[in-house]
């Protein structure tokens, strides 16, 4: 369940015309959580920066004058995201920058699987903005920080809507149990639950229902008319 997100930074929208990537964030997640583990590489494009680009993640030429070629840290970002997948906001745009700057590194593309969580936030959420501001907002994620883009910082706030899309912490109400009946054999005694922590912990008593209160019920549904429970 090791996943990467992962961000770019670049000169303009299209390698073909000669843009090039100048900024590589990469988060580790583990079953959707950050493990802490994060990479950022700012590369020297060996071109100008286009005033558009700059007035959007805020990366001038002069920043990157003293900065590595891709080439030169190709194998450290190889080495970082392994085989695994990668979790990118809007994946086509990223894939197609990197696999343009490993051909011209020498390198083979990209095999890793991509997630693109632009399609899973259009699925959830039809016809609603789905950027990562936008995203943000909906999730109340505070990216009040997010005064430029930044590949590495766009990386921390993905990971939190990453999540979110995913269902949240809790995916469900098992408390990570396999099965009821299978935990309950190896927990130590009837009727007690294993956590993924391994702590244990007994599931809810029955209580029945008193005369009092099911005559309390009886006289409410004859205040109705026509009662479902009754049928």
């Amino acid at each position: 369940m090791r996943e990467i997100i992962l961000d770019t930074e670049t000169t303009g929208f299209k390698p073909e015309e000669g843009h090039r990537i100048v900024e590589i964030g990469c988060l580790e997640v583990y079953q959707n959580l950050p493990t802490g583990k994060s990479l950022q590489l700012y590369i020297n494009p060996e071109r100008d920066m286009p005033e558009g680009a700059f007035k959007v993640h805020g990366i001038s030429s002069e920043f990157l004058a003293d900065k590595p070629l891709f080439a030169a840290v190709a194998d450290e970002f190889l080495d970082f995201i392994g085989e695994d997948p990668l979790v990118i906001h809007n994946a086509p745009f990223d894939m197609k920058f990197l696999n343009s700057e490993l051909r011209w590194a020498g390198k083979p593309s990209l095999k890793n699987k991509p997630i693109d969580t632009v399609i899973i936030a259009r699925e959830l959420f039809p016809g609603s903005p789905v950027n990562l501001d936008a995203l943000c907002r909906r999730f109340e994620i505070d990216n009040s920080s997010r005064t430029y883009h930044g590949a590495l910082l766009d990386c921390e706030l993905l990971a939190e809507v990453y999540l979110e899309l995913r269902g949240g912490r809790q995916h469900g109400f098992d408390l990570g149990a396999k099965s009821r009946k299978g935990q309950n054999a190896g927990a130590g005694g009837s009727g007690s639950l294993t956590l993924p922590s391994g702590k244990k912990i007994r599931e809810a008593r029955p209580h029945p229902i008193s005369e009092e209160e099911l005559a309390a019920h009886e006289a409410m549904l004859g205040l109705l008319s026509d009662p479902l429970w009754k049928k």
